[in-house]
């Protein structure tokens, strides 16, 4: 047994290796013959002057041995790295790196074999810097010149502030680990258009542009709040994204060439625990390009499905990767298959046909065969030793046959109808991963050790249920005598902390004082104790009791997918409580309350503070809808179910808890979940309910904040205006939005804003959901991004959506 140590020794153990690291670290310049070595002890050698970026060495994967040499925002837990570069030769641990004259930074092991040098050094250098952009420079021994700067030797991202000239290139990683030179490239060719491309390595021979502007541009920018654009020679502008509505001093920006293909502008909040936020991706969906002599942007044999806006690469039936640790990668057939081994077989009906809707692999075709049915495209593929793959869609109005040889390339999900992959896979043992194929005394061997295998499989059953039964006695005797321990139900990495009952009630000294009260429970004030006996303020959701018996069962799940979700625009979930029927979520506390007492008050908030929470409510439903690992339907955006953190930004609250109601405890009398005034029409009409119910509310609300009124006021001076939502068009139709916010200066002033916030409101508010568009097209509407376009009426039906979701 331990002996806990005395506070101020353990603080020392603690802070040890962050004087250490801070002892390593140079703030200002170093001059030649400074180095620094790859250790775990010291990586960072240079910071710049605001400690936003470091530069040194940093494990790149797994391996603690090997290391690169990096630059990385400092300040966010996952140090996201930037610039890179000895990414084809990592440095061996003990490896060094120093400052020369006449060579600049020269990294190399420990046996004197040089790993990497500066390239195209333009003079002599005399002192090295990190600066506040991330730019690492060395300049001349006068100062007046940079010899070398790593804006200018980019590798797969551009930061803000940062100019890329024609003939310059990103090239992407080969995966998430891997810093190697990838598949994919962004190039800023000479005659001023900005390509996306792909090469076959390990050569740098480059397949068709997959994407391009068209521009005849000087430079590609990269502004200092997130905005993106190609510069002409007469100063115009082809703006890729738009600035992002807020300053370098609260966000991080970054522009990456991913490893996936797709060129992606991203935002980081600064001094936050939240994860990187996709702004924009080029192209939108990476899965629809071809590639004529390469793959695709999977690897051979697989084939691409578009989730959450980026490409992900699968395997079909009867395949499987054939390097594990590339999930785009190729896929390889799990069985033996070829005409020579088929005539060995003596069996004859080898194979069967597995059936994939909706796959397409365009190339790789050896003879079509129309007219052709389905089923005889699956007979003549089944009896063809040479077809691997057989396609059937109907082209022209008639039914035909596509049959493939391997390898297929350019694999994607392709939304049409009547298209289907029919899949030829064997049936007997030679089926299994990496097995050759078997012949019959072989086989016969085989089974006498799968005989051997299931009397040990039913030997290792039998003890399972055996150890089962002793650990469920163990349980039972644990909860008799009453021990505090409790195994978490949630998933680890949701990292969410489990709270008894009993803390609870002291926490919130008997749930006394209360916050506000819903659909889904009650909400109350409390306080956990921390380290060191302080404390820190959060919110106890006591949830509404008597769930539906799904419910009960779902209730980890649920939780565990809310603690997943991670951005700052979501109230954050930091742990809950399941003892007997009681079920409470513990939430960080907003200090500044509801979005309905902010904006309902005797005053008018300011117009600007209320078109940023607008932004951030948009971008909060955005990640919920799109970008979360599991999507989330709210069903009850209102007022007040948007909190305020201490800065006055918007944190939806309540996401996830609509599958944990039961039908009958909503607020209105039919079996719908939300709130009257935000519902939707597909409620009523009994209409598949998807994420367009969120849209709908957005809607609503957008129009609340915009006029700082309720969506229902029965006690209006006009009768007309009574009902927001008809009122509002009513303005909008007659060109007298001013009367939307009379009184207010800010708004009356910023017309333009005003205008494009009414129509995106009316956009969301379509009764029709296939008109509403997604909180994606939303988000880049009020960002101007993309035009909006003249709204309809909303209420009644209209046949075509201006756009496509």
């Amino acid at each position: 047994m331990g002996f806990p140590l005395p506070p101020f020794l353990f603080c020392i153990l603690i802070l040890s290796p962050f004087f250490l690291v801070a002892q390593s670290q140079s703030i200002g310049n170093v001059t030649p013959g400074a180095s620094h070595t790859a250790s775990d002890i010291n990586s960072t050698w240079l910071v710049s002057p605001s400690g936003d970026f470091a530069f040194g060495f940093q494990h790149p994967n797994e391996d603690k041995d090997l290391f690169l040499l990096s630059i990385w925002y400092a300040k966010i837990p996952e140090k996201t790295i930037v610039w890179y570069a000895n990414r084809d030769n990592l440095a061996p641990r003990g490896s060094k790196v120093e400052l020369t004259a006449d060579r600049g930074l020269v990294l190399t092991a420990q046996n004197g074999s040089e790993l990497w040098k500066t390239e195209s050094l333009n003079g002599t250098a005399g002192s090295g810097f990190m600066n506040d952009t991330g730019n690492l420079v060395l300049q001349g021994s006068n100062r007046n010149i940079n010899v070398w700067e790593s804006f200018n030797d980019p590798r797969d991202t551009l930061l803000p502030l940062q100019i890329m000239e024609r003939g310059r290139t990103l090239s992407s990683r080969l995966s998430e680990s891997n810093f190697s030179k990838g598949r994919f490239q962004l190039q800023f060719l000479q005659d001023g258009n900005l390509v996306l491309n792909s090469i076959n390595l390990p050569t740098d021979y480059m397949n068709e542009n997959y994407y391009q502007t068209n521009t005849n541009g000087l430079q590609l920018v990269f502004g200092q709040s997130g905005d993106l654009y190609v510069l002409s020679e007469n100063n115009t502008k082809f703006n890729l994204t738009s600035d992002q509505g807020s300053s370098s001093g609260q966000l991080y920006f970054r522009a990456t060439m991913d490893f996936d293909g797709l060129f992606t502008v991203y935002s980081h909040p600064k001094d936050s625990f939240s994860n990187w936020t996709a702004l924009r991706y080029f192209p939108e969906n990476m899965c629809l390009p071809v590639f004529n002599q390469s793959s695709g942007v999977c690897g051979y044999n697989s084939y691409c499905s578009l989730e959450n806006n980026r490409p992900v690469c699968k395997c079909p039936t009867g395949y499987s990767l054939l390097d594990p640790n590339d999930p785009n990668g190729s896929c390889k057939p799990d069985f033996i298959q070829g005409c020579k081994e088929d005539e060995l077989s003596p069996t004859k009906d080898l194979y069967e046909i597995e059936v994939l809707n909706s796959i397409e692999w365009p190339y790789s075709d050896y003879v079509q065969l129309k007219p052709f049915s389905e089923e005889e495209c699956k007979q003549s593929c089944l009896e063809d030793c040479m077809c691997a793959v057989a396609i059937s869609r109907i082209d022209n109005g008639v039914f035909g046959c596509w049959k493939k040889k391997l390898p297929l390339s350019n694999g994607r999900v392709q939304n049409r109808q009547n298209l289907k992959a029919l899949i030829k896979v064997r049936k007997d043992n030679s089926s299994l991963p990496g097995q050759p194929f078997l012949n019959p005394e072989i086989r016969k061997r085989n089974e006498n050790d799968t005989l051997i295998l299931v009397l040990l499989s039913v030997f290792a059953f039998l003890t399972l249920i055996l150890l089962g039964a002793l650990w469920v006695g163990f349980s039972i005797y644990q909860k008799k005598l009453k021990i505090n321990q409790r195994v978490d139900r949630v998933n680890v990495d949701s990292n969410l902390r489990y709270f008894s009952y009993e803390e609870l009630i002291k926490a919130t000294d008997g749930f006394k004082d209360e916050l506000g009260r819903g659909a889904f429970g009650v909400v109350y004030k409390g306080a956990i104790n921390i380290n060191m006996g302080s404390t820190f303020l959060v919110g106890v959701k006591k949830l509404t009791t008597g769930l539906v018996q799904e419910g009960e069962k779902e209730f980890r799940n649920e939780v565990n997918v809310i603690g997943r979700t991670h951005h700052k625009n979501l109230v954050r979930l930091l742990g809950f409580c399941e003892e007997g029927p009681q079920r409470l979520l513990v939430y960080e506390y907003m200090s500044n309350g509801t979005l309905a007492s902010f904006l309902f008050g005797d005053s008018k908030p300011a117009w600007n503070q209320r078109i940023q929470i607008t932004f951030g409510i948009a971008r909060g439903l955005l990640y919920l809808h799109d970008e979360c690992s599991t999507q989330i339907i709210h069903c009850d955006i209102k007022p007040q179910n948007i909190l305020l953190d201490d800065y006055n930004n918007a944190r939806i609250s309540d996401f996830g808890l609509a599958k944990l109601l039961q039908m009958n405890q909503s607020q209105t009398n039919t079996a719908i979940r939300g709130t009257k005034g935000y519902v939707a029409g597909e409620w009523f009409r009994n209409m598949p309910i998807t994420a367009k119910v969120d849209v709908y509310s957005f809607g609503i609300l957008l129009l609340e904040i915009i006029c700082c009124r309720r969506s229902v006021d029965m006690e209006a001076f006009n009768e007309e205006q009574a009902i927001l939502t008809d009122w509002a068009y009513d303005c909008y139709r007659e060109g007298t939005l001013y009367a939307l916010v009379e009184n207010d200066e800010e708004a009356l002033n910023d017309k333009k804003n005003l205008e494009r916030l009414v129509m995106v409101a009316l956009w969301c508010i379509q009764e029709d959901p296939y008109l509403r568009p997604t909180m994606r097209k939303v988000t880049l509407m009020l960002e101007g991004v993309v035009e909006v376009l003249v709204p309809p009426c909303p209420s009644p039906y209209t046949t075509t959506a201006p756009w496509r979701d």
